[in-house]
């Protein structure tokens, strides 16, 4: 029979990465260690510095942001499909795909938009040290937190309301692990030319503008630690930002990567298993990045664990940092 036009559509099938049985226990195993590391390690960061009154400055406030919304990230997918594999169901409600969808856009959008404000932060930090408590002041960290959510949640609502004009077919399989955007407007029946112009449009201003701000900052930190005549002092420079600087080169790569490769193969499996890394291994290995390069979270998770911390100086706005 045909597909056709149902706009009573009550259920989609989740694919998932493979239809061998045999093969289950074991993509469960790694996706359930891989989860259950992301939300311990961004959970012992956001603990760590909350505990830890050293670390109540501006770029440990985002990294806390960072950590709690990273755990989110994550928990809007995997869970759904650890429960699919332990349950051998692949049925997700429209409703629940919908909400899975929306809270899967509005983290993502979060995470581009703290990466952004973390790039600012350091850009003060080192090009404007002297004023860096003035500028960094509370009132503009919260405002810049909450400009993020706000930002997000109607880039979250516009495209989720395009995917609601939709009416979809009775082939409602989706080829990923979850309701990815794309994948959704693949499936619909009814002309998506104007919901795909929305959704590129909105992509192209919300990653690209932010990718253009962390440019700006760093070319601008760049200039700035060219000018330090000391090597000493230009590697205690740039250290302040490796932290921050690795993970947003891997959110990028690895986002860019899978929309490139899913383009070129345009295998919606390949997309799917390339999607593992930005939505799964990026998070997971945040915690490490920061922690594994950062002396003050280091002598934090130690305080934080009953450990005896290492001694050294703390320099206001040169701290390692995220």
């Amino acid at each position: 029979m045909d597909p056709r036009n149902d706009t009573g559509i009550s259920e989609f099938y989740l694919l998932g990465f493979s239809e061998e049985l045999e093969l289950q226990p074991l993509v469960f195993g790694l996706f359930l260690s891989m989860y259950l590391i992301t939300v311990f390690g961004n959970l012992l960061i956001i603990l760590a510095v909350s505990s830890d009154p050293h670390l109540r400055t501006p770029m440990y406030f985002f990294l806390t942001n960072l950590s709690f919304v990273d755990i989110c990230f994550t928990s809007t997918t995997i869970p759904k499909m650890l429960q699919n594999i332990q349950t051998q169901s692949k049925v997700i409600t429209y409703a629940r795909c919908l909400t899975q969808m929306y809270f899967f856009i509005l983290f993502t959008g979060l995470d581009i938009f703290l990466l952004t404000v973390m790039a600012y932060d350091r850009f003060v930090a080192i090009c404007h040290p002297l004023r860096y408590t003035v500028i960094m002041n509370p009132w503009l960290c919260a405002l810049l937190v909450l400009v993020s959510w706000v930002v997000s949640v109607l880039y979250s609502l516009l495209q989720t309301s395009m995917v609601l004009q939709l009416s979809f077919c009775t082939e409602v399989e989706i080829p990923h692990f979850f309701c990815e955007l794309n994948q959704m407007i693949q499936l619909a029946c009814s002309d998506t030319f104007l919901t795909n112009m929305v959704m590129y449009l909105a992509t192209v201003l919300l990653a690209g503008g932010p990718f253009l701000g962390i440019l700006y900052s760093y070319s601008k930190i760049v200039s700035s630690i060219h000018r330090i005549s000391s090597a000493h002092g230009k590697y205690k420079a740039f250290s302040t930002c490796s932290s921050h600087l690795s993970v947003v080169s891997l959110f990028y790569c690895t986002g860019l990567g899978v929309y490139l490769s899913s383009a070129a193969t345009q295998s919606s499996h390949s997309s799917a298993v390339a999607s593992v890394i930005y939505t799964v291994v990026t998070p997971m290995l945040n915690p490490f990045i920061y922690s594994l390069r950062n002396r003050d979270i280091k002598e934090a998770l130690m305080r934080f664990s009953g450990m005896p911390a290492l001694k050294g100086p703390i320099v206001l706005g040169l701290k390692k940092c995220p």
